[in-house]
């Protein structure tokens, strides 16, 4: 399987703190790779640092074998990364249509095929097409936010918290969208609840206060009751 991110030995300073402090792991095509850690760990600056919002300091990041480490943001997004950060990032005062078409690229047929893909796999969409973002549920913002991102031409997602703040059973629905979208991304999850991420996880990296602590198959993180306890606090 072909390695689509690959972070090698990132620091990034964010004004005087040196928050990542040698953060290396990959990413393969098709598969939902999965950073874990406590709060402070350093995973969303991780996501902000792949995409140049918090550029490294030091350190290699490459997408599909070409080293964007010094790039601007959008000559990232370019390369074929999306993004949904913990907070969404919708337009509140556009409706979920205009929200959609402000993310394509080109009104293709390829693109065309992917909003129907996801008006599919998030049928509230369809259904409050008109109803502006801010007006959306919780949940209902989080799938815009995906769906959004998946439409951009992004071959890579990079997704931040996609369950905070979500009831059960949405965080359900977003689970199962994740796994189907997974058969035509790549994706990067940061994820405080180990429920989910372990059910969605193929592969996972630990971050411990900015620094990478281990990587593997998530179904032996699964097993280990000795780093989870130590590393994430459950057991």
């Amino acid at each position: 399987m072909n390695t689509m991110l690959k972070v090698d030995g990132v620091h990034t300073h964010i004004g005087q703190y040196h928050i990542l402090q040698g953060i290396s792991f990959e990413a393969k095509e098709g598969e939902v790779s999965v950073l874990l850690g406590r709060n402070g760990a350093g995973k969303t600056t991780t996501l902000k640092t792949i995409l140049g919002l918090t550029p490294a300091s030091k350190g290699i990041v490459t997408f599909k074998g070409q080293d964007i480490t010094k790039k601007p943001t959008h000559g990232i997004a370019n390369t074929g990364i999306g993004y949904v950060p913990e907070d969404q990032g919708i337009f509140g005062a556009l409706t979920v249509e205009e929200n959609m078409k402000v993310a394509m690229r080109k009104e293709d047929e390829v693109t065309l095929a992917k909003q129907d893909y996801v008006l599919n796999l998030f049928p509230d969409l369809k259904k409050f097409w008109k109803k502006d973002g801010g007006h959306l549920s919780g949940g209902q913002k989080q799938m815009l936010a995906m769906a959004r991102a998946f439409v951009g031409n992004s071959q890579l997602l990079l997704i931040d918290e996609p369950s905070k703040g979500l009831a059960p059973i949405v965080i359900e629905k977003v689970m199962e969208a994740i796994m189907d979208m997974k058969k035509h991304t790549t994706i990067v999850l940061v994820e405080q609840n180990f429920m989910m991420a372990s059910r969605i996880g193929d592969t996972y990296t630990l971050l411990d206060d900015g620094k990478t602590v281990q990587s593997g198959l998530m179904q032996e993180l699964i097993q280990d009751e000795q780093v989870k306890r130590k590393y994430l606090g459950i057991g």
